[in-house]
């Protein structure tokens, strides 16, 4: 097969699901058609007519996500009407689903250039909304009822790990706010964030920067906070990642197109995973994923320099911190991760967040040139994980 990779990806600012929001009268679509433009601005010498496939996923595939969003979004970004496109949903890994199909494409030789990602208004579109899960999940006891809510399926993984406390997620909701905060400050998200004009109740004005993340929070704060899940959870808005809308996407050739089209390749894709869990501690996921990632390549989790992973609640990180032997504080020549902290601080519009990832990889190896290896990996909604290995190009 040929080397699938990766050359560049960008995404927009994350804003705060809710009526004052950064996209609050934005559509989805035009947020997606933003990022592929950027994506095309930051790479002129790539004829559009090149690109052989927009793949665009969407979690809530309905209204201004819906309309086969790939096609869609290449028709209403200019791009030549030979561009197909198409849609796709793996909810939390939906972009990095993306990727991999579009990765497959090129290495079996089917395409040579595709553009990959994902959007998620969560203020259009709320988690659940317009979904009617059949009611044979519950009455034939095929799921527990809390495996169709997220933040209840984080309390049972508390409960089965009697080592990760609300104390301990607490204090890596703070660390990852901390993270985020000097990622910003040192201009990390500068590289691949690019801002767009929206139409406010103020008019019209530009977003360039990330909405969500709360600086200076401290673990006072996270303790005042409730769990809205159970009377005397553990898990809360503090450290949980946000409901957020959000865009991103990447652009993906082969290794001899990009020479030929004098693209700078940064990252190849080595090898994927997705692996099922009990739906009920969904946040499990990452932990048989990166296992069967690591089997398949005869890797070890030593041989990660960096590791990308999604926080949709701290409790998940933990369990993979954990389990895989991995401390938040190892120097630099043992594995990083989430150097730059992540959706706790940042948000996590859904399908986008695999996007946000792996641009964040992308950089973190960009900087470290005697790195070689970086992980991206995600706990998946009713009971999936998803693993991607990049080697530095």
């Amino acid at each position: 097969m040929r080397d699938a990779v990766y050359i560049d990806g960008v995404r927009l600012p994350i804003g705060r699901a809710r009526p004052d929001g950064y996209y609050a009268k934005t559509r989805a679509d035009d947020m997606a058609v933003r990022a592929i433009r950027a994506l095309l601005e930051r790479n002129p010498g790539l004829d559009p007519a090149r690109i052989d496939d927009n793949i665009w996923a969407a979690t809530a595939q309905v209204g201004d996500q819906g309309l086969t969003l790939g096609r869609s979004t290449a028709v209403l970004a200019g791009l030549p009407k030979s561009v197909p496109g198409y849609a796709l949903d793996r909810m939390c890994a939906g972009a990095v689903t993306s990727i991999t199909n579009a990765a497959n494409a090129i290495r079996v030789g089917a395409q040579d250039v595709v553009i990959a990602g994902g959007v998620e208004h969560m203020g259009h579109h709320p988690m659940g909304s317009d979904v009617d899960p059949n009611p044979r999940f519950v009455s034939e006891r095929l799921v527990d009822p809390s495996a169709l809510v997220m933040g209840a399926t984080a309390e049972n993984l508390h409960d089965e790990l009697g080592t990760v406390t609300r104390e301990r997620a607490d204090a890596y909701a703070v660390q990852s706010q901390e993270r985020v905060a000097k990622a910003q400050a040192d201009g990390v998200f500068a590289e691949h964030v690019v801002p767009m004009t929206v139409w406010s109740d103020q008019g019209w004005k530009v977003v360039a920067h990330d909405e969500h993340p709360r600086p200076g929070t401290t673990i006072a704060d996270l303790g005042r906070l409730a769990s809205p899940f159970r009377p005397g959870g553990r898990v809360t808005a503090g450290n949980a990642a946000g409901l957020n809308d959000g865009a991103g996407c990447v652009l993906l050739t082969s290794r001899e197109v990009a020479g030929e089209l004098g693209l700078r390749p940064r990252m190849r894709l080595v090898d994927y995973t997705f692996a099922g869990v009990e739906p009920e501690t969904m946040g499990w996921g990452p932990i048989p994923a990166t296992e069967k990632l690591l089997e398949r390549t005869g890797l070890s989790v030593d041989d990660l320099d960096v590791i990308e992973m999604n926080e949709a609640f701290a409790v998940q990180c933990l369990a993979f911190l954990d389990h895989f032997g991995l401390d938040l504080d190892t120097p630099p020549e043992t594995p990083q991760v989430n150097p730059y902290g992540g959706a706790i601080a940042l948000g996590h519009p859904l399908a986008m967040s695999g996007a946000r990832l792996t641009q964040q990889l992308a950089h973190w190896l960009d900087h470290h040139e005697d790195a070689r290896y970086g992980l991206v990996t995600l706990c998946v909604g009713l009971g999936m994980g998803a693993a991607v290995l990049w080697e530095r190009a």
